[in-house]
């Protein structure tokens, strides 16, 4: 008998952490590695953010607070959702935990039963469908194409949703793709939930302020009021404000799922950082000029990658409404060759190949639940951008279709 948990039987080790580190232990080595494999913004979290963690320490808020999040931290994350979304919770409908996924992790442990179906657009950040396994639920997965923008559509929707059905978890801006749902889109799918009472829409809205061009963000329980009360809007500092360190995520849903979520922290982690709270308390209610100047120099980021890999043999890439991913196609060179006779027969091939050859780490799209496509990250300097995009030209240009 095994001494671990059969539970570990139905997860998988994160893709995305697995590629970084590689990467990192590549430069350790000495190689000249550009890493394109992380979902981090590479600035530096905001002076006035940085002030008021190390105000926090000075003033001693170095104790355990209240197990999810200090009340005037909650009072902040109510009035950001009324002021940017539309949306009016009190703060006893508000839940603070050590980053945006930890809030998805209790949500999801503290509903799920054994048979429970989840519903995940596909392409699909790496740790929605483990978590739902952990859960015991299980998780279906609707894929949205190339051709529809990475978007589903509302009769996949109506299709996937069976009387096991508790949850759609809802992505927008999303990782891999950068693909939005905007509120026509939305509203589509929302139309399809009313008519489903049973299931909860789970909104992860981490990369709201991250749009660019005209698209508008927008939630669920934005564009349908009458979804608030089966919703959890989760939502974080580490996108919006470069704080993926501090490891702060909080939502907003009913107070029996609010309590619920509490149960299931109180009995792990307790609460988050003490002063990492308070830090995200300025980040939310301080100055908003980084986000403005942020998002200029991701979107100026977007078009130099989105530009470069067009002109890459081989690669068809679409322009991200929000984020800061692309998720290019490399349907056409699915069984080319390498100078060395690899056959590129699938994504993680051609991302194994490509670091090898290269020293470029990206991540394949077989993690994302949609092949044959890679992700960048392209939260990296112009410079480096630049010379990745050269480097993936010059590899692509020497891949041939012909057998060896």
């Amino acid at each position: 008998m095994s001494f671990l948990s059969q539970t570990l039987s139905r997860v998988k080790p994160s893709p995305t952490i697995a590629m970084t580190n590689l990467a990192r232990e590549l430069a350790a080595e000495g190689r000249d590695i550009i890493s394109l494999s992380a979902g981090e913004p590479d600035f530096d979290t905001p002076a006035h953010i940085r002030e008021a963690g190390k105000a926090a320490i000075d003033a001693g808020h170095t104790r355990y607070t209240a197990v999810d999040g200090i009340p005037e931290l909650k009072r902040a994350v109510a009035d950001k959702f009324r002021r940017e979304n539309g949306l009016d919770y009190a703060p006893g409908q508000i839940t603070v935990g050590t980053g945006g996924k930890q809030i998805l992790y209790n949500a999801l442990m503290a509903t799920l039963n054994p048979g429970d179906e989840v519903i995940i657009t596909a392409p699909y950040w790496v740790s929605y469908p483990d978590m739902v396994a952990l859960g015991g639920g299980t998780p279906v997965i609707v894929t949205g194409s190339l051709e529809n923008g990475y978007r589903i559509t509302p009769e996949q929707l109506e299709a996937a949703i069976t009387p096991k059905t508790k949850w759609v978890i809802l992505n927008s801006p999303s990782n891999p793709t950068g693909a939005g749902y905007g509120e026509d889109h939305m509203r589509a799918l929302t139309d399809v939930l009313l008519r489903h009472p049973q299931v909860w829409v789970l909104a992860d809205d981490i990369y709201e302020h991250l749009v660019y061009d005209d698209f508008r963000f927008v939630t669920p329980a934005q564009i349908e009021p009458r979804l608030i009360n089966r919703a959890l809007t989760m939502n974080g500092v580490s996108k919006a404000y470069a704080m993926t360190g501090w490891r702060i995520g909080y939502g907003a849903g009913p107070v029996e799922l609010i309590k619920a979520m509490a149960n299931v922290q109180g009995q792990s982690t307790s609460n988050p950082c003490s002063i990492s709270q308070y830090a995200a308390l300025a980040a939310l209610t301080g100055p908003q000029d980084y986000i403005t100047e942020s998002r200029a120099a991701f979107q100026r980021r977007r078009d130099l990658v989105v530009s470069g890999l067009n002109q890459c043999e081989g690669i068809d890439c679409p322009t991200p409404q929000g984020a800061f991913y692309v998720y290019p196609s490399i349907a056409r060179l699915i069984g080319s060759r390498t100078p060395e006779g690899t056959v590129i027969a699938d994504d993680r091939t051609f991302a194994m190949e490509l670091l090898n050859a290269t020293g470029v780490a990206v991540v394949f799209g077989e993690a994302f639940g949609l092949s044959p496509h890679f992700r960048i990250s392209y939260a990296a300097s112009d410079e480096q951008l630049s010379d990745a995009i050269a480097r993936i030209r010059g590899f692509c240009g020497n891949l041939r279709q012909e057998p060896a």
